[in-house]
């Protein structure tokens, strides 16, 4: 599965110790290839909560 910088994501699994939740909706900021990403995951106040590296295998995208 390919993804685009800005891109929304969900997250498909638990990150406790960057405090997300499966589930989670973060943005694209790098890609790494050939199959890792860097999301960006903010608070509803719009701060950012964690910026991860991450496998295109915990994140899928967002179904309209």
């Amino acid at each position: 599965m390919s993804f685009e910088l800005l891109e929304v994501v969900v997250l498909t699994r638990d990150l406790s110790a960057h405090g997300l939740q499966r589930g989670d909706l973060g943005t694209v900021v790098e890609i790494y290839r050939p199959s890792g990403l860097e999301v960006e995951f903010v608070t509803a106040c719009g701060r950012t909560q964690a910026v991860v590296t991450l496998e295109v295998s915990d994140v899928r995208k967002v179904q309209p």
